[in-house]
């Protein structure tokens, strides 16, 4: 398996893979695939990958900005999806494992996610790479018209901003 740059190119299957995720109902609050360009504009230009096996894209990884002002320059949120195929097979260990090194060599001192409570899964990946529960939000938005909890965790760079 290759991790790579994701590229604009690579956008329909990378939305193909979001769409996955979505019709979960435990990966994102998201309920379409938004457009390229409304994709683009909401996660940083850096930090963007791709895992290709057998020349396909199996999942993908990106961060987000956590806010506008300046002081949070060095903090962005996770973002890790992989296709229904490839869940279970290491492909998002690899991805995040991949991001953590683009964000410290980025400058990202702290990456912080935020996951559905019963999205096993995703919980113990992020435990197993270094990323710790810092709370709880209660009813913190609605899904389908239902309210859903969030664990947060964050992962601090024991080699930017210490």
């Amino acid at each position: 398996m290759e991790i790579r740059k994701m590229i604009p190119s690579d956008w329909p299957e990378v939305a193909s893979i979001y769409a996955e995720g979505i019709a979960t109902g435990y990966a994102t609050f998201e309920t379409e695939v938004p457009t390229y360009e409304h994709w683009d504009k909401n996660h940083l230009t850096t930090c963007r990958l791709v895992a290709v096996h057998d020349q396909k894209i199996v999942g993908w990884a990106a961060l987000s900005p956590v806010s506008g002002r300046c002081v949070y320059g060095g903090v962005a949120e996770v973002s890790v999806y992989v296709g229904s195929k490839s869940r279970g097979l290491g492909v998002g260990k690899l991805l995040l494992q991949h991001l953590i090194l683009e964000s410290e060599a980025a400058g990202y001192w702290t990456l912080q996610s935020g996951i559905f409570p019963d999205n096993k899964g995703s919980i113990i990946l992020h435990e197993k790479l270094g990323f710790r529960k810092i709370g709880h939000r209660e009813r913190v938005a609605q899904l389908y018209g239902v309210w859903k909890d969030n664990v947060l965790f964050e992962r601090r760079s024991n080699k930017v901003g210490v």
